[in-house]
């Protein structure tokens, strides 16, 4: 067996031979429903062992990639091509799947709704499919190399990072979700789930740490929502639940989580974990959804008014929000007063620069908050470079061991965590401050001196402040001479 790596390079590289994929993010399209079909097919025939004759198909035999795509003498060139595209889309499209009656059918016409097929060689579609025959997604371990897939496509996808789209590194969301500590039957959800990093990363760690029988299994498949607005990262997380073992993964939607009316949404989630899109703005009309005094099309603020909502009393979540959101003025005070008085906003982790590398270079944070008591005292955290490190990098991204230091000295939210104490790296304000500054979060860390940010992202956020304080000064300096000249010329008069 050939290493992942290299045979996704293969794949690649014959992709480039073709005349129908043009960049990268065509190339992870078409790898993307190859993947998905191979890995569905993979988990039928587990089912079909287990199930013996009480199974039935939830596709078409022919469609099935034992019964096109498996033999490497099989269909190629136009006859190949005449397949794809006029029987396999056609059919898997359209397929009549009821999600009660069958839901794995289901599952396969929502992965195909917007997918394409862009290659225009068969033959080269053919030695594609054919390297794709070398990784065994029937074998455990290849399966749970899957992520290294993911990782190996997505280095290629730099374009990922337009728009705040970009993949959360392993590091941080098993550290979130360490934090939170998810249990078996508490339902976990990522509004904006991507490839469904967050929610692997959940199911792993329930499974590990609370399912013991086949019962707890089952549970813990209905147990993981996520919901994906775009097409090819909804199909990279439908295959990677597929390849965890979640064998109906109907509860990983197609769709925009705020088009809906927050009104509508029911609060029954124990556990949100997520980095939502920020920088980006949402199409017209979905700002109509949420309350008319928190009205806004930046993503990140819409979704943070989704969670607060969605999360039931004693739920908790993490999410990583943009330095933008912490000291942000407007729509985003109305927000964080409503964050800090519905929710126990607990701890904020600042992140240093460069964890999103090569994406992007803002700066986040995480925060962690409970739905139910308002808050009164925020722990802040600044987490700091290793020894040696001055910035990560593509090839020196952050480690989860780098977060020991933050978990020994978490404590425990049952006892309002009073085991923690001040250090060099941790801080505490209480709630009477941060009303005072007016919800501003961005609080520097008073143990360390003055330090000049060399980040453009937060030299520019400042130059546009320092503008806008010059601008209101202006306006009021008119304003006050105006007055004057008029009652000057009232007392000539």
């Amino acid at each position: 067996m050939s290493s992942i790596s290299s045979v996704i390079k293969s794949i690649q590289d014959i992709m480039r031979k073709d005349a129908g994929i043009d960049g990268d993010a065509q190339r992870l399209g078409q790898l993307s429903w190859l993947l998905f079909l191979k890995v569905f097919d993979a988990q039928e025939e587990e089912l079909e062992f287990e199930q013996g004759d009480g199974y039935r198909q939830p596709i078409p035999e022919r469609f099935l990639w034992r019964n096109w795509a498996a033999d490497s003498e099989g269909l190629t060139g136009d006859a190949l091509l005449e397949f794809v595209n006029n029987e396999l889309f056609d059919s898997l499209k359209n397929l009549p799947a009821n999600i009660r009656l069958n839901p794995r059918g289901y599952v396969v016409r929502e992965a195909f709704s917007d997918a394409f097929n862009y290659m225009k060689n068969g033959t080269l579609l053919k030695q594609v499919i054919n390297k794709l025959n070398e990784i065994d997604f029937g074998d455990s371990k290849e399966r749970h190399l899957f992520g290294d897939i993911y990782e190996q496509i997505l280095r290629d996808l730099q374009s990922a990072g337009n728009a705040g789209e970009f993949y959360t590194p392993r590091a941080v969301t098993r550290f979130m979700v360490n934090r939170l500590d998810p249990k078996l039957g508490e339902r976990i959800m990522d509004p904006a789930c991507g490839t469904g990093g967050f929610l692997a990363c959940a199911f792993d760690h329930v499974k590990t740490h609370y399912v013991e029988t086949s019962a707890d299994h089952q549970t813990l498949q209905q147990q993981i929502l996520g919901v994906e607005k775009k097409q090819l990262p909804h199909l990279l997380c439908t295959t990677n639940m597929l390849l965890h073992g979640i064998e109906v993964p109907v509860q990983i939607r197609h769709g925009n989580t705020l088009n809906q009316p927050l009104s509508s949404w029911d609060s029954d989630i124990d556990v949100i974990l997520t980095n939502p899109p920020f920088g980006g703005t949402e199409e017209d009309g979905i700002e109509q959804n949420f309350p008319a005094d928190l009205r806004t099309r930046e993503t990140a603020d819409l979704f943070l008014q989704l969670i607060i909502e969605v999360l039931k009393k004693g739920g908790r979540a993490a999410v990583v929000l943009p330095d933008g959101t912490l000291f942000g003025e407007g729509v985003k005070t109305k927000i964080k007063q409503l964050l800090t008085s519905e929710c126990n906003l607990h701890t904020i982790v600042r992140l240093p620069n460069g964890v999103f590398a090569p994406y992007t270079g803002i700066k986040t944070n995480i925060l962690f908050f409970t739905k139910g008591l308002p808050t009164r005292d925020v722990w802040f955290y600044q987490h700091p470079y290793p020894a040696g490190v001055k910035n990560y990098s593509k090839t020196k991204p952050m480690k989860f061991e780098e977060f020991e230091t933050e978990i020994a000295w978490w404590g425990d939210e049952a006892d309002g965590f009073a085991a923690r104490v001040e250090t060099e790296q941790a801080w505490k304000v209480g709630i009477d401050t941060i009303i005072e500054r007016g919800f501003n979060l961005d609080i520097k860390n008073p143990h360390v001196g003055e330090q000049i940010s060399h980040d453009p992202d937060a030299l520019l956020a400042s130059y546009a402040k320092e503008q806008g304080e010059i601008q209101a000064l202006r306006d009021q300096l008119k304003a006050i001479l105006g007055e004057a000249l008029g009652e000057a010329g009232q007392q000539h008069d």
